[in-house]
């Protein structure tokens, strides 16, 4: 008996990732039936969204329809499908935490717990206890500057140095009422100093675009010198030459955690799946890292340039103080800047 007993645990534990294999594969074929699937994305830049989907469609012969805008864009159309009772978004993803809670507590995402999610950084797993949004991209807002302009050494070194009046003019940032990345850099700046803060910032006279992916563009044309802008964005544009350079702040880096979900009554159920699993998997890490993202993946290093997350200071405020608190500083933000 103990002889079979042994012998069954043998077959069970060599069966086990063959049937896991399969089922993946079961996938593949189901999603390739489909054909398709949209993605509402607002994580990366558009060349980068268009990597990670060309990359999934080589993968698995499935096409994916990217519709990268910034982040309460991409809320604002899936509210008005929404409304329409239309099913266009098959998997969401938002740089804004708030959209996951709202959404989720009107039960409009499937549930489904990747395969592949114990496999990534243990600090991004399980982000939703509940398993219906996962994280599946990281960055982090820091200053950057324009390094034909100004030296390493006259760079901000924190915060509240872009309220120094020798910046005034020569700074860039992203607008809350569009960027999920600059909200959530806005509340915790606010968190942090008080919405005196951008009071000061005002009279500096910034420069205002709507992604936070607009300050490189401003760097880069030298319109402006320092800026509240992306890590990933920011050493992308550098390592293609332009002169840029990023300043991890002493009073802390703003950690974005950004997740994604499958809509409910999606029309390619499978392909969204697959897809959740790809997000996840080798391959999608190393094409984030190419484009200066933070790879979930521990088997994957950090982008040529970039400090590992586990050397850099990071704040961040709370899911529950983003989906209360973006709303609020959005508004705050017209009435102080008047856009």
């Amino acid at each position: 008996m103990k002889m079979l007993a042994r012998f069954a645990i043998i077959v069970a534990l060599a069966v086990a990732p063959a049937t896991a294999r399969a089922d993946l594969k079961a996938l593949a074929e189901a999603a390739k039936k489909e054909g398709e699937l949209t993605w509402y994305i607002a994580h990366y830049t558009s060349e980068g969204a268009e990597d990670l989907g060309r990359g999934f469609t080589e993968m698995y012969g499935v096409k994916v329809n990217v519709v990268r805008t910034t982040a309460q864009v991409a809320y604002q159309r899936l509210l008005q499908d929404i409304k329409n009772n239309q099913t266009i978004c098959d998997v969401f993803s938002s740089t804004d935490v708030g959209h996951f809670v709202r959404l989720s507590a009107e039960r409009r995402f499937e549930k489904y717990i990747p395969e592949a999610s114990s496999k990534i950084l243990p600090a991004f797993q399980n982000f939703d206890p509940q398993g219906f949004y996962h994280t599946t991209s990281a960055g982090l807002v820091t200053l950057t500057y324009n390094t034909a302009k100004v030296k390493p050494e006259e760079a901000p070194k924190q915060w509240q140095d872009l309220l120094d009046i020798k910046w005034k003019g020569k700074v860039s940032i992203g607008h809350p009422g569009f960027s999920g990345y600059v909200g959530t850099w806005v509340l915790t700046m606010k968190k942090l100093y008080g919405w005196q803060y951008f009071e000061k910032l005002e009279k500096n006279k910034p420069q205002i675009g709507r992604s936070i992916n607009d300050t490189v563009t401003a760097l880069n044309a030298g319109e402006r010198q320092v800026a509240a802008g992306a890590d990933g964005s920011t050493l992308f544009s550098a390592a293609r030459g332009n002169p840029l350079a990023v300043s991890y702040p002493t009073d802390g880096a703003v950690l974005i955690i950004a997740p994604s979900a499958i809509m409910k009554g999606s029309k390619n159920p499978n392909a969204s799946k697959l897809f959740m699993e790809y997000l996840y998997s080798v391959e999608a890490a190393k094409i984030n890292a190419k484009h200066f993202a933070i790879p979930l993946r521990p088997e994957v290093p950090s982008p040529p340039g970039a400090k590992p997350i586990s050397e850099v200071k990071t704040i961040r405020p709370t899911v529950a103080e983003i989906d209360k608190g973006i709303p609020e500083v959005i508004e705050q933000w017209r009435d102080t800047f008047g856009n």
